[in-house]
């Protein structure tokens, strides 16, 4: 199941490791480095889970937790922290995390886990985009154009799925890249043209926008 995923942690090189392995995943991510501005990414972002830090710059994670089940949030929330003793876990299960992952962590698990996650009943909302007779179903990844289905490869559903976090903002090149390709080698460039090129024509021109100089966003 595509998900929504919002990773608060301070560390950016460990933050960016574990959004790139969700994304390609398929997953769409967002990032935060504080408890102030994981709140804004929440209000900005539609979130279907978050992965959680518990030692932040402004804060602390437990409390982020339990504030938000406190405000009726049942997004799930899975703590990834360096703070392994038990008494720790237990505090945070009681503020309502759904698990616990130890660092260091495999990735393969921390992969595993979020999609153990993804699979409980919550979390089952629809993410569905319209533009000019288009549909695009990212949950179930089935897009049709004028209801008809339209076949759309793993790697053009990663594109669109990046661009769709943005709401219609836009979207560098190498961040395409990055997110899609984990490079950003003359071949994945050369790759992302010829996608884009293909997804316009599977679905109308218009469902993705290139702002010159800048990058892509979806269409309005």
């Amino acid at each position: 199941m595509i998900m929504r995923v919002l990773v608060i942690d301070d560390d950016e090189e460990l933050r960016d490791l574990v959004a790139r392995a969700l994304i390609r995943d398929g997953h769409v991510v967002v990032t935060a480095g504080s408890t102030q501005h994981a709140r804004a990414q929440l209000i900005e972002h539609e979130t279907d889970l978050i992965v959680l830090d518990l030692g932040l710059p402004d804060g602390s994670g437990k409390d982020l937790c339990q504030d938000l089940r406190n405000e009726g949030s049942t997004t799930p929330v899975l703590v990834l922290t360096a703070q392994n003793a038990v008494a720790s876990r237990v505090a945070c299960l009681d503020a309502g995390a759904d698990d616990y992952l130890g660092k260091p962590f495999a990735v393969a698990e921390l992969r595993a886990r979020v999609r153990a996650l993804g699979r409980r009943p919550q979390n089952a909302r629809s993410f569905v985009y319209r533009c000019d007779g288009v549909r695009l179903d990212f949950t179930a990844r089935r897009a049709t154009v004028d209801e008809r289905e339209a076949p759309v490869t793993a790697r053009e559903w990663s594109i669109l799925e990046l661009l769709a976090a943005r709401s219609g903002r836009v979207v560098s090149r190498s961040e395409l890249l990055d997110g899609v390709w984990g490079d950003g080698s003359e071949a994945a460039s050369a790759s992302l043209d010829v996608l884009i090129g293909r997804i316009r024509r599977k679905l109308a021109a218009t469902v993705i926008r290139t702002v010159r100089g800048e990058g892509y966003a979806l269409g309005e």
